[in-house]
């Protein structure tokens, strides 16, 4: 792995524990790997800035019960 690498995944890592802070929620695996891959989607999609991605996780799964997805997404379904 290169520094470059372990930059970026520092910038997400930091998004996600801001999310947890945020809404004050303890740490659980399944809410982690959510998390995690939406985080994985915004840096795809350009964001790099652990401030903006924070940010934007927040603002886009409000609490825990935003993590807990039962049904296939729309990028599942297509």
């Amino acid at each position: 792995m290169t520094e470059e690498d372990n930059k970026d995944y520092s910038i997400m890592s930091r998004a996600v524990q801001a999310w947890y802070r945020f809404y004050e929620a303890d740490w659980n695996d399944e809410t982690s790997s959510f998390l995690c891959s939406a985080a994985i989607e915004l840096f795809n999609g350009g964001c790099r800035s652990s401030d903006d991605m924070a940010t934007a996780l927040i603002g886009t799964y409000v609490g825990l019960a935003a993590t807990r997805v039962n049904a296939p997404s729309s990028n599942a379904i297509h």
